[in-house]
């Protein structure tokens, strides 16, 4: 049910560059700010439809810079890359700290299939 997941804690760790987020169900997870990155809620990343999804490379190294509070549901971080469009809704963490191994075999899988690199291209 929407808005059932609420964070109590939100820690973004900047030398490891991962958020720490606990929700008030007592579950809480460690996303690496690649990770969050990767999977952007905006159009920019996510398309404006199913397949038109732009698959995300060079984003290892990448920070958060500042999070952003969107009223009482969710949070937009500013990338050091400068993306700072996606808003990631409590319910949206939720999921990718639910669902974040799967998530992240699919995009080394996605990667590696467009011949593509988490690292930046010098």
């Amino acid at each position: 049910m929407p808005g059932a997941h609420v964070p109590i804690e939100i820690k973004l760790h900047q030398k490891s560059r991962v958020m720490e987020i606990c929700f008030s169900d007592g579950s809480s997870y460690r996303l690496p700010y690649e990770f969050l990155r990767v999977y952007s809620p905006s159009a920019e990343v996510r398309g404006h439809g199913p397949g038109q999804e732009v698959l995300q490379t060079g984003k290892r190294e990448v920070e958060i810079r500042a999070l952003e509070p969107v009223g009482s549901y969710a949070v937009q971080p500013v990338f050091s890359d400068g993306h700072s469009t996606g808003i990631y809704s409590w319910d949206y963490l939720y999921e990718l700290g639910q669902n974040q191994d799967a998530l992240w075999s699919q995009y080394l899988s996605k990667l590696k299939a467009a011949g593509a690199s988490r690292d930046q291209e010098q």
